[in-house]
């Protein structure tokens, strides 16, 4: 029978339609070709792209030429723009504010052809070590309040282009969500004297039916109520709040648990299109003691439609419990 079911954090309920319940095959879609041709990401191109703000290369190699493995550049259309004043005002009853901001673009290899998912777990450590030094730079300025590391993969989840890549988008304000989700945990720390996202690692842990993969310093499960099919998110055990303050061993077992998680998710249902996000507090340092930073993965398997925009529920045809049973049972390639 169907299943209300109640987020911890943000307190939204979900609708696991288990009389509607889906498999990975059940979820049948054009598949996405990825085509050769000019690329702006590819060896060669750098000239073609904005001047690089970072990248890991050999030190006998320019800036903007090729030889580099990760490389960090501005968004050539940026929401955002970083030679603005911040300057706030009103529009009649109206706020507003000037259009302030960073919007940058972490290519995650010169390989056309891959992804996140069949990189090696050393090319993913080095993806992650760009998430850390341009999360830390940016944080240093007193103008932002937050920055955002996101990942879009494939057309149906907003990628303009087929070479893989993140995004980081820094802002002069908090998200809506992420103060959802910190007023959340502070309630429930408030009222129990603890880390609602520490909590759920210890039920998901006990209960191990939602639990993906875990290792010595992370644990990927399909949350309890999980707004999409085969929803993930990856939690690091130790009780931190900044995704800037996470270590060297830190990123070795994210690397791992990261690709694999991605893995999974690209064999059981065909490199499907997905969004990709870290959350982490604000850059002011608030939540230290009751939130958690954390990773959300997304398939783009159903459509939001009509019942989920008017009620703000969601609708979710595959119990997470099937789903994470799904993904345990995808067999990982060690390297």
């Amino acid at each position: 029978m169907p299943e209300l079911r109640k987020d911890p954090v943000i307190k939204r309920w979900v609708i696991i339609a288990t009389e509607r319940a889906k498999r990975p095959h059940d979820f049948k879609r054009e598949k996405e070709e990825v085509k050769a041709g000019f690329c702006p990401f590819d060896y060669g191109n750098e000239h073609t792209t904005p001047p690089e703000i970072m990248a890991f290369r050999p030190p006998d190699t320019e800036p903007n030429t090729p030889g580099w493995w990760v490389r960090v550049v501005p968004n050539k259309f940026p929401a955002l723009n970083p030679e603005l004043e911040l300057e706030r005002y009103g529009v009649g009853m109206y706020d507003a504010m000037t259009g302030f901001g960073h919007h940058e673009v972490i290519i995650e290899t010169p390989d056309h052809f891959a992804t996140l998912a069949t990189l090696e777990y050393k090319q993913v450590e080095e993806v992650i070590w760009a998430y850390k030094l341009r999360y830390n730079d940016l944080a240093k300025d007193e103008r932002l309040k937050y920055v955002l590391i996101f990942k879009n993969h494939g057309r149906d989840a907003g990628a303009s282009l087929q070479h893989t890549h993140s995004q980081l988008i820094a802002l002069p304000i908090v998200p809506k969500r992420v103060e959802e989700e910190l007023q959340g945990s502070k309630e429930y720390y408030d009222y129990k004297e603890r880390c609602v996202f520490c909590d759920m690692i210890r039920e998901e842990k006990r209960d191990k039916e939602r639990v993906v993969e875990e290792n010595e310093h992370f644990i990927a499960f399909e949350p309890f109520a999980s707004r999409f099919p085969f929803e993930t998110w990856i939690l690091p055990k130790r009780h931190n709040h900044d995704f800037g303050g996470i270590t060297e061993d830190e990123i070795k077992s994210l690397a791992k648990i990261l690709k694999n998680s991605l893995y999974r998710i690209y064999v059981a249902l065909d490199n499907p299109p997905y969004n990709m996000m870290i959350h982490t507090a604000p850059t002011s340092g608030e939540g230290k003691n009751h939130y958690h930073w954390h990773i959300e993965i997304v398939p783009r398997l159903t459509k939001v439609a009509g019942f989920e925009w008017g009620s703000g529920f969601y609708i979710n045809p595959t119990p997470p419990e099937n789903a994470a049973k799904f993904l345990r049972e995808t067999e990982i390639k060690e390297e």
